[in-house]
């Protein structure tokens, strides 16, 4: 199919291109912006004028909950969130039940998504079966199946002998462990920041310390091996500092932070409110603002959606009791954008941390509209008025913390692969 978005503003970080120009699509490619190439003739015209026309969006964390937690939401569901939500391509973590850690069930996954033809799907292989911190899988034979890296999802190696042969592994074949840094004995129990608030509310809370303490043994070992490290989720200000020292001293490591952590503080806990139940805990508002300064000055690298679906009546329950999780695919592009409006960052520097920052650590050909890249493409009204309703969220789970929040801006058009999935005009879905 040939189609023609004309009189968008086209923005794409990976070319630093930020002009008014229309932009052609054919058989699943960009085929040109401004004149039209030779012969091509449109069979659909998309009126982006006064549009913003990007890359689709690439999402480092997202839980799709298959398979095993179809309670909670289904891969089509949540591919579909995607499509409303701008992210052409992702990447899911391992906690699935079963685990990934098998050839088969990730062939499985790859199959199962590339059915659906939206969202990109690319697993992260456990690092060690059944997430047990115990014996290494088989990454190899995991990377020919399709993972694009490794990870232990939430559940950390308390065995730095088989943390270090992890990184050795990886190292050895140059790929990439993305691992969330927390001591599992300081965080035992904990469910809110270890600090007024929680005190406060009576809540088992998990130090800061909990993240900079396994974080420094993850750097020295990465330091050590040479393995190719992603810390994820980022939440105090001493992780920002010390991924920041890293950095100057050369080493090859990135990090990202959850679009939730750049907005939200332990005082939005309020009266127990479970929706602000997340793992890692919201923080301080010091840690806030050095989350979003390490992102300003590169330190963190990029903002994921850190999705994760939780059913209602696992939400309904007390604090404490609570599941973790925030549905965010669908909030990550605003709320991305009203980070940088408050930051006072240009745009196209803010969409660079959820396009083209993201494809490049996860190794991936996405978030370019450069000529002849597959067209994952996005309009965007950066004028559209909208309050968050849950019960509207195409995910399966609604649980957000930013439930009757205002935004403004929102996804209008999705297209992947050349073929347009999303409308938001009349929620139309393929």
């Amino acid at each position: 199919m040939n189609i023609l978005i004309t009189q968008g503003r086209l923005m794409d970080a990976s070319q630093q291109l930020d002009q008014v120009q229309d932009l052609y699509i054919s058989a699943g490619k960009i085929v040109g912006m401004g004149a039209a190439p030779q012969g091509f003739q449109p069979d659909q015209t998309l009126d982006a004028e006064g549009k913003w026309v990007l890359p689709g969006l690439v999402d480092l964390c997202a839980r799709l909950r298959e398979p095993g937690s179809e309670y909670k939401a289904t891969l089509l569901s949540e591919l579909r969130a995607a499509m409303a939500g701008g992210v052409t391509s992702l990447a899911c973590p391992p906690d699935t039940d079963p685990v990934l850690d098998e050839p088969g069930l990730v062939e499985m996954l790859k199959h199962r998504a590339k059915s659906h033809a939206l969202a990109h799907v690319y697993p992260l292989g456990a690092v060690t079966r059944q997430l047990e911190g115990h014996l290494l899988t088989e990454m190899f034979a995991l990377t020919a199946a399709g993972c694009v890296g490794f990870s232990q999802a939430d559940t950390a190696i308390v065995d730095t002998q088989v943390l270090w042969r992890a990184f050795e592994y990886a190292a050895t074949f140059g790929y990439t462990l993305f691992m969330r840094a927390e001591d599992p004995y300081l965080a035992k129990n904990g469910v809110a920041h270890d600090g007024e608030v929680a005190s406060r509310l009576g809540l088992k809370g998990i130090p800061a310390a909990a993240e900079s303490i396994a974080l420094q043994t993850m750097l020295r070992i990465a330091q050590a091996t040479g393995a190719k490290l992603h810390i994820a989720r980022v939440s105090t200000a001493e992780s920002v500092e010390l991924i920041r020292q890293a950095k100057q001293t050369g080493m090859a490591v990135t990090a990202d932070v959850s679009i939730q952590h750049l907005h939200l503080t332990d005082m939005d806990i309020g009266f127990f409110d479970s929706m602000v139940h997340l793992k890692p805990p919201v923080r301080t508002q010091r840690d806030r603002d050095a989350l979003r300064a390490g992102l300003l000055d590169g330190t963190l690298d990029a903002i994921c959606s850190d999705h994760t679906p939780v059913d209602d009546d696992a939400k309904a329950l007390p604090f404490a009791e609570s599941h973790p999780g925030a549905s965010a695919l669908e909030l990550l592009l605003p709320l991305t954008l009203k980070w940088s409006a408050q930051a006072k960052l240009a745009p196209l520097q803010a969409l660079a941390k959820v396009t083209q920052i993201p494809a490049r650590i996860l190794g991936v050909n996405a978030g370019t509209l450069q000529t002849g890249a597959t067209a994952d493409v996005v309009i965007y009204d950066p004028e559209m008025e909208w309050r968050v309703d849950g019960r509207a969220l195409l995910s399966q789970g609604k649980n957000t913390p930013f439930v009757n929040h205002s935004l403004t801006g929102k996804v209008t058009a999705t297209i992947t692969q050349g073929n347009l999935v999303f409308q938001q005009e009349t929620l139309a879905l393929a």
